[in-house]
């Protein structure tokens, strides 16, 4: 299709600009000013177009758990949130750890998804962390990067091979760190909360001894390090003294992460259990500080979509995860932008281009680039209601919290995958001059 997006304020890696972009054939033709082209035209005046948002972290649980989630209903969710790009891990069922789930998962996607999914394989057979799966072969039929995710690889000797083997032929690992022989099966932060609750808690020392390790490992290997859903103060300074020596090391943080603390948990809230755990408001404190000074590259959502009975139970036996797609930028938006907590350029670097930059691929609103574009309207104000998620997975703790700064288009590769809330009403079912 051919879309002329008018009197827009455009925000890339680039700057802050003034002007009008014309789509043509899943591609940017021509940005410029008072632009009249062919195509359907839509007034942007008060909006503000970006690149589009990308997830380096998400579950869509297929194949094999499609009654917490699946790649169509994972993707909606995403377009419904501004997401034009979403990496999805490895821990399904079975586990993504051979080319042929790496091809099937692109096949699904192609198929159902409304955005682009990159998927991320497994480092070890099984998630299993004893036997390196088929990491070349896999990357061929398409996976971005390798991650055991949830089962951060324990055995020094095989993550160090798979670095090494990740090294020549420049891949990408994604870990997510956690020594569990500190971690003691804790269900929440470690402290003096978790004592009085009576459970076991999860000492922020086991995700700062694994990060150490792995930047040790990368350090030798010469291998891309990603850190996923950092949780700790200990983990930012690591980071940050990591990347002042020359360490290939990249980092992300997870919206609740940012603004929520274990606080939360009280009163045995299964909805704030998550892996990592909520920590302390120091712990928010500083990686605030790790995202404004560059130590932290990406915002990710970590979506992890679980079913309502699932979360229904003892919070020893609930599942920890956060459906969080749909709700990420504009929970953002609200709670650090409007706030002044951060600069609005700042949220856009790390939800566009720093994930890209991660990935290797950058993207801003250029002639040529690919169509992934993301429109947001600054005034446009909700509160969180995970009964219209468009998830099937309907857990947060954050259901009343204000959200500003709304997701009122996604278009990938030129297509509309997002119009004013609803995802898949393109311009047949709205017209599309009547955006926000």
């Amino acid at each position: 299709m051919e879309l002329l997006l008018k009197n827009a304020n455009l925000i890339d890696a680039s700057g802050e600009r003034y002007g009008d972009i014309w789509i043509r054939d899943g591609k940017i033709a021509e940005v410029g000013k008072n632009l009249i082209r062919p195509g359907q035209s839509v007034n942007l005046a008060g909006k503000i177009v970006l690149p589009g948002l990308v997830d380096l972290h998400a579950h869509l649980r297929e194949p094999g758990q499609e009654g917490k989630e699946t790649i169509a209903t994972g993707t909606a969710a995403a377009a419904q949130g501004g997401f034009t790009t979403i990496c999805t891990m490895a821990n399904t069922s079975p586990v993504i750890d051979t080319p042929l789930l790496v091809e099937l998962v692109k096949l699904k996607a192609k198929a159902q998804g409304w955005v682009e999914v990159l998927p991320i394989g497994a480092i070890t057979k099984g998630l299993e962390g004893k036997e390196i799966a088929e990491l070349g072969l896999m990357h061929q039929a398409g996976a971005v990067g390798f991650s055991d995710d949830g089962n951060w690889v324990q055995n020094a000797h095989i993550a160090h091979n798979a670095m090494k083997y990740a090294a020549q032929w420049d891949l990408l690992l994604i870990s997510h760190p956690e020594d569990s022989s500190l971690n003691a099966d804790g269900v929440m932060n470690a402290g003096s909360l978790a004592d009085r609750m009576g459970l076991k808690g999860a000492d922020p020392v086991a995700e700062v001894v694994a990060v150490e390790r792995d930047i040790i490992l990368a350090e030798s290997t010469g291998c891309r390090l990603h850190l996923t859903h950092l949780s700790t103060a200990g983990s930012v300074a690591a980071v940050r003294r990591a990347k002042a020596r020359g360490v290939r090391v990249t980092a992300d943080v997870t919206p609740h992460h940012l603004l929520l603390t274990e606080a939360l948990c009280d009163s045995y809230n299964t909805m704030a259990k998550v892996n990592p755990p909520l920590r302390r408001q120091q712990d928010c404190h500083a990686l605030l500080e790790g995202l404004l000074d560059g130590t932290i590259d990406a915002i990710a959502t970590d979506h992890a979509p679980h079913k309502d009975e699932e979360k229904q139970t003892t919070f020893d036996a609930a599942p920890a995860g956060i459906s969080g797609l749909e709700i990420a930028w504009p929970l953002l938006y609200a709670h650090l932008v409007e706030t002044g907590r951060i600069p609005l350029a700042t949220l856009v670097d790390k939800m566009t281009s720093g994930p890209r930059r991660v990935l290797g691929r950058e993207l801003i609103l250029a002639p040529g680039e690919r169509a992934d574009i993301t429109v947001i309207d600054p005034m446009a104000l909700a509160v969180v209601n995970p009964a219209e998620f468009v998830s099937m997975g309907h857990n947060t703790p954050v259901a009343g919290w204000k959200l500003a700064g709304l997701p009122v288009m996604t278009i990938v590769q030129g297509e509309i995958a997002m119009l004013n809330g609803k995802v898949g009403a393109g311009p047949a079912e709205q017209p599309v001059a009547q955006v926000g």
